[in-house]
């Protein structure tokens, strides 16, 4: 089963999006790093992930 299809009932995703935490991959100095747990808004139709920039921030 897609994980985007399979929503709880407290998601909302009128807007096209819904809230998930999701891995996130970074590329540092020729090395790749997987940060598991980072808060995602993921688009319902495309599964396109999209973070805040206070998190991408964080992360780098």
């Amino acid at each position: 089963m897609n994980p985007i299809n399979a929503m709880t009932p407290a998601e909302d995703s009128r807007d096209g999006f819904i809230e998930r935490r999701v891995t996130y991959t970074l590329e540092m100095d020729g090395r790749f790093y997987l940060v598991e747990n980072v808060p995602a808004r993921i688009d319902v139709n495309t599964g396109e992930e999209l973070f805040s920039p206070e998190t991408v921030e964080q992360l780098h």
